[in-house]
């Protein structure tokens, strides 16, 4: 026990290190982390370090897809489920053919084995993507497109991953079976996934307890992913469900105060989650290392190099079509949502970046068959496998940025981003407004005195005057950043009070709590005034 907690603590300093090379370095993190995990790895005494499969799929892999479902919006993911089906269905279910065919009859694989490698590499990271692409400032579409065929195609490939398990262990397969299956298998646990979303907005709003709240949004994933899987399904889908549904009835149920805990909690653990699985996936350097002794490099290499070549090109192959043959099929579909530009099938095509339930799935193939003879090239697919994460992920990761500056997406990010913030501060306005309404209404109705009415009206007054317009944003940060300093020469004067006795750590605490609130708000000023300028500035 002693020695997993000094481990732990090892892995925890490394990913706050890492995270701040990476800020120096403008680097996305995940990227130097796998490249940490890999060099960790082959340090002379540190010792190995092996993935469980289980502790991916049952432990990690729920509040990751949870935790989007939850932060995507749910008239987005509606507006976009066409592309988002194409890319989590169909493109999982092509790239996995492509892959079993090119494994089959270049590498000579049985074709069991060939699909039972198709559909592990096939479906993309839902963590990777979007961990680069965040920090790119592409549009807001691609983003949601990318999100939601990472938190579906884990489903797609899933299934298909037992299906070729199955067929390697009996050498037999129905597809019409499988079809059946999977059909089954989606209906079933979008109707679960939702009774859960239901069943734990009920129960938050019942307990009226951050603490509680908050430990039921945590059990949310686990109950909505364990019930499923440990049915024979994947869990994946009735976990997006879930989280889809709080995400959209969430806003009315949750209190104010429990969900500004729940923030802090949840972007905590999904941050330490994130980093934890880059570094882990480099650590299994060593044991694909040690398991290469029944295969020579050069064969370990042109396989690796081959599957990946097939599994970009096929995604390719895939996107474009399926970005502009419905629009050139459905005239309707054309009229109501315009064909993007090619840069934008450009981009999805090249974000194929494959991550860790890839790599869980190999190594999740048992090594032995049921008769005890071992498992048909176990140790090639595990290898291909980790060669097409680092590959994709380091690779492609590290480019990424060059061709996203090459296509200058960050042109349509700025117009789309100016948008949003006029429809922004329009809301805020409104919303204002709406109150200020139902104030005259309440004073209308003599429910409230004058005196009350008067210093409600004034903090309202207020509030709608610290709304600026589009062209004064950069003026309200510079005037926010001076507020910052105002409230830092606050607390200083606190702490010179309670230094000098004149002031209770009580109390101390309660002013504090105030002007962590206030400076909170501050910094969200700041952050939107100064989009604007980064936008700019990312051309």
């Amino acid at each position: 026990m002693a020695a997993t907690l000094q481990i732990l603590l090892l892995l925890v300093a490394v990913l706050a290190i890492v995270a701040v090379a990476a800020r120096r370095l403008h680097t996305p993190p995940s990227i130097l982390l796998v490249i940490a995990g890999i060099l960790l790895a082959l340090v002379p005494g540190v010792p190995r370090i092996e993935l469980a499969p289980e502790l991916v799929l049952l432990v990690i892999l729920p509040p990751l897809i949870y935790s989007a479902g939850v932060s995507m919006s749910w008239r987005e993911f509606k507006f976009n489920l066409r592309p988002i089906a194409l890319l989590a269905i169909g493109c999982v279910i092509f790239t996995t053919c492509a892959v079993a065919a090119g494994a089959h009859w270049l590498l000579g694989l049985p074709w069991a084995v060939a699909f039972l490698l198709g559909a592990i590499v096939a479906p993309p990271d839902v963590v990777a993507p979007l961990a680069i692409a965040r920090r790119l400032g592409i549009p807001r579409r691609l983003l949601v497109v990318l999100e939601g065929e990472g938190l579906a195609n884990d489903a797609t490939a899933l299934i298909l991953y037992r299906f070729a398990l199955a067929a390697v262990a009996t050498g037999a397969f129905s597809f019409s079976r499988a079809a059946g299956t999977f059909a089954l298998i989606v209906i079933g646990e979008i109707i679960f996934g939702i009774g859960i979303g239901w069943l734990s907005l009920r129960l938050r709003k019942w307990a009226r307890d951050p603490r509680v709240e908050i430990t039921l949004s945590l059990m949310t994933p686990y109950v909505a992913y364990w019930i499923p899987e440990h049915l024979g399904g994947s869990g994946v889908i009735a976990t997006v469900a879930a989280g889809l549904y709080v995400s959209w009835n969430g806003p009315l149920l949750i209190p104010s105060v429990t969900r500004l805990q729940g923030i802090f909690f949840w972007d905590l653990i999904i941050y330490l989650i994130e980093g934890m699985v880059f570094l882990l996936m480099g650590l299994q350097a060593r044991t694909i290392i040690e398991r290469m002794a029944s295969y020579t490099l050069r064969e370990f290499v042109a396989a690796t190099l081959l599957t990946t070549f097939i599994a970009i090109v096929a995604r390719f192959i895939w996107v474009f079509p399926g970005v502009y043959v419905p629009r050139w099929i459905s005239p309707s579909l054309r009229r109501r949502d315009p064909a993007p530009p090619w840069t934008y099938a450009f981009t999805l095509g090249i974000t194929g970046v494959r991550g860790v339930v890839s790599l869980a799935a190999a190594l999740a193939i048992p090594f032995t068959l049921a008769d005890g003879t071992p498992f048909p090239y176990r140790d090639l697919v595990l290898f291909v496998t980790f060669g097409i994460i680092i590959i994709t992920l380091v690779g492609l990761g590290l480019i990424l940025p060059t061709i996203i500056r090459w296509l200058g997406l960050c042109e349509f990010t700025e117009a789309e981003r100016q948008q949003e913030l006029q429809a922004e501060l329009a809301a805020r306005q409104h919303a204002l407004t709406a109150a200020s309404r139902r104030l005259d209404e309440l004073v209308g109705s003599g429910e409230l005195s004058d005196e009350i009415a008067d210093v409600l009206k004034a903090r309202h007054l207020s509030r709608l005057a610290q709304i600026p317009a589009l062209e004064q944003l950069e003026m309200m940060a510079r005037i926010a950043e001076l507020q910052l300093e105002m409230i830092h020469a606050e607390r200083e004067y606190l702490y010179e009070l309670l230094r000098q006795g004149k002031l209770t750590d009580e109390a101390r605490r309660r002013i504090e709590r105030e002007l962590d609130l206030e400076e909170a708000n501050i910094a969200m000023k700041i952050h939107i005034g100064s989009e604007l300028p980064l936008l700019g500035e990312a051309r």
